[in-house]
């Protein structure tokens, strides 16, 4: 009866996405009729337009301080609007050959993504060679903060980091049913909110010409890895071993159990670990095509919690 939970649940959070997706897209363009559209046929979308000045003063002037993220498309900064409310703005690298037209179009997709799983978009800035894009803030920071105790976090137990990697997942997928590529999965763009709900942030503003659907969820196989283990992706060092070689290696060897993290190693119901690795394994396949859909590991992921909830007493 639980894994049929599962299973449903999975169908119906797949339709569901899709036809929510639909469903904005229409009523979008609704509103844009009766929005009106400019002699070149621009529009505004509905999310607030913040002006540089606004950016620079909610940020003190991209102040490194307050820098809460690095990622390979910019910096993210916490800043504060209107007299107080949090944000998370996203200021991209400079990309000569993106357009107004083209970050517009962008607002646009994005604005149709509206999901529990998916760090929500307040508005953006653009100005000149500035793309700016503003989230709500999460306050409980990254999943990597609480998988090693950094910056005073409280290290997640296991049953809680699966649920952060399935609610990954479901982002992911919404994303992905909205034909929208993240293109930087990892453990500090999986944030966490107030009620440790996990939500996909740093999507939107791609420059990167070489992510795809199936890069994404390579990724997440090694987030997947980063949650059970608690080790970095990338170790320091020329010859330190990856953490996808690294996970592989064990599973193929039979020691995946002795690697898991030593604080959550006796959580871990061993029926939920083979199919959590499983999953993992299949994600980080070599060639892309043999990778599988994120609907399908979603349905993993949750056929995963419902093993650990049969099999274990929850931590």
């Amino acid at each position: 009866m639980h894994v049929l939970v599962a299973v449903m649940g999975g169908a119906a959070a797949a339709i569901g996405c899709a036809a929510k997706a639909t469903y904005l897209y229409v009523k979008k363009r609704i509103k844009k009729k009766k929005m009106g559209e400019t002699s070149n046929g621009e529009w505004l979308p509905e999310h607030r337009s913040f002006s540089l000045s606004e950016i620079k003063a909610a940020t003190r002037n991209f102040s490194e301080a307050l820098v809460v993220g690095v990622g390979r498309r910019g910096k993210v900064f916490r800043g504060v609007v209107d007299g107080g409310t949090a944000v998370a703005i996203k200021r991209a690298d400079p990309s000569p050959g993106r357009s107004a037209r083209e970050f517009r179009a962008e607002i646009e997709a994005l604005s149709n993504l509206r999901h529990r799983h998916l760090v929500p978009l307040l508005g953006f800035c653009s100005d000149r060679e500035e793309t700016i894009l503003v989230y709500r803030y999460m306050p409980r920071g990254t999943l990597r903060e609480h998988l090693r105790g950094e910056s005073g976090k409280p290290v997640m137990p296991w049953w809680r980091r699966l649920d952060a990697c399935m609610g990954a997942a479901r982002g992911l997928h919404c994303l992905h049913a909205g034909g929208v590529v993240h293109g930087d999965v990892k453990a500090t763009t999986v944030l966490l909110d107030e009620n440790w709900v996990a939500k996909l942030s740093d999507f939107g503003l791609s420059n990167s010409k070489h992510a795809t659907m199936k890069s994404d969820v390579y990724s997440l196989g090694v987030v997947l890895f980063e949650a059970l283990m608690a080790r970095p992706a990338l170790p320091p060092g020329d010859q330190a071993v990856g953490l996808a070689e690294h996970g592989l290696e064990c599973h193929r060897n039979g020691t995946l159990p002795d690697a898991v993290d030593a604080v959550i190693k006796d959580q871990v119901a061993p029926e939920c670990l083979e199919k959590f690795a499983e999953t993992a394994v299949e994600c980080l396949a070599h060639e892309g095509t043999e990778r599988p859909a994120m609907g399908d590991v979603l349905w993993n992921l949750e056929l995963s919690m419902q093993l650990q909830l049969i099999n274990h007493k929850r931590t």
